[in-house]
């Protein structure tokens, strides 16, 4: 079944028992003890920046932005980002991310980080973070720390937290 097009819109309440399950299904029950997800905890998705992409009138992927604070300054945390195993490798996951990151701009954020995969989400504006200046509370490979700087803000540093 090949999209010919993805419709992106905002997440709607009724779109999260479908999402939760993309979730689910992509990053398995110990999602919840990954430190992205601890950071997380708690702490509600910016509602105004989560989004989901349609394939006609199926919820195929979608993306999270929460709200973060990196060495006191605010931030998002992106993720988890999700795409249906039957919509996977169609870009769809892509444009997800660029719509966040969008959105995130246009409404004046200056910074969104990650956890990932330096070679996907490089050319979607994302670069790694120098070996210690984003500090998690909890474990994770420093290789694998991204940040996107938006409106040509500097690299952001210090001890990243949940919330605002």
């Amino acid at each position: 079944m090949l999209a010919v097009s993805w419709l992106i819109r905002t997440e709607t309440p009724a779109d999260l028992p479908t999402v939760e399950h993309l979730q689910e299904e992509a990053f398995g029950p110990g999602r919840f003890a990954r430190t992205a997800f601890r950071v997380r905890e708690g702490i509600a998705p910016d509602p105004e920046l989560c989004f989901v992409g349609m394939s006609g009138e199926e919820i195929a992927g979608s993306v999270w932005l929460t709200p973060i604070t990196i060495g006191g300054a605010p931030a998002q945390l992106l993720g988890p980002l999700t795409v249906a195993p039957a919509f996977k490798n169609r870009g769809l996951g892509r444009l997800l991310v660029k719509h966040a990151l969008e959105a995130a701009a246009a409404r004046g954020e200056t910074h969104v980080l990650l956890v990932g995969d330096g070679p996907y989400y490089g050319p979607l504006g994302f670069a790694p973070v120098p070996f210690g200046t984003v500090i998690f509370p909890g474990p994770v490979d420093p290789g694998r720390v991204l940040v996107a700087c938006l409106g040509g803000a500097a690299m952001p540093s210090g001890m990243v937290r949940g919330g605002r």
